[in-house]
C-alpha cells in the first residue's frame, strides 16, 4: 500500500499565508484560518506544503488501509480557495442551496472569494462537518 504523501509537519501556517496573493486571497486565507480555530478549538497546522488542518481524526477504510487526518482544513490555492470538510455534502443540501457560488469535489469546498458565499451558511457548514466526524470506518 502506497503511503500518504501529505502528513502533519512542522511548517509555519503564518509565514504561508503571508505568501499568498492577490492581497484579497491572502485575507480570505486569514479569515477561514480564524473561523476554523474558533470552530474546532485546535491549532492549524500544515500538513504537506500547502494544506491547513484543524485536529486530527484516524480513518480506517474497509479496504483495511489507515491514516490519520484532519478534521477540516484549507487550501489557498492558486485557482481557488480549497476546503476539506469530512463526510461530503449530502446531508447537507439546504445549506449547500444557500451557500451561494461555489464548486464541490467528494469532500472539498472549492470557492474563489468569500465575498461568493454567505458567511453565516458557510460557518454552520463547517461546523457541522466538525460535529460530524466519523467514528466508524469509511
Amino acid at each position: 500500500m502506497a503511503e500518504l504523501k501529505t502528513k502533519s509537519g512542522s511548517g509555519d501556517v503564518m509565514a504561508l499565508l503571508k505568501t499568498i496573493e492577490p492581497k484579497s486571497k491572502r485575507e480570505d486565507s486569514f479569515r477561514i484560518l480564524q473561523i476554523m480555530a474558533e470552530l474546532t478549538g485546535d491549532e492549524p497546522v500544515l500538513w504537506g506544503a500547502s494544506i491547513i488542518g484543524f485536529g486530527n481524526v484516524h480513518l480506517k477504510y474497509a479496504s483495511g488501509r489507515e491514516l490519520d487526518w484532519f478534521k477540516v482544513g484549507f487550501s489557498p490555492r492558486k485557482q481557488n480557495i480549497s476546503l476539506y470538510l469530512m463526510n461530503g455534502f449530502g446531508n447537507y443540501s439546504s445549506l449547500m442551496s444557500a451557500l451561494g457560488k461555489y464548486k464541490t469535489g467528494v469532500s472539498c469546498l472549492y470557492i474563489n472569494k468569500l465575498t461568493d458565499v454567505d458567511m453565516l451558511v458557510l460557518k454552520e457548514l463547517i461546523a457541522e462537518s466538525v460535529k460530524r466526524q466519523p467514528d466508524y470506518a469509511v
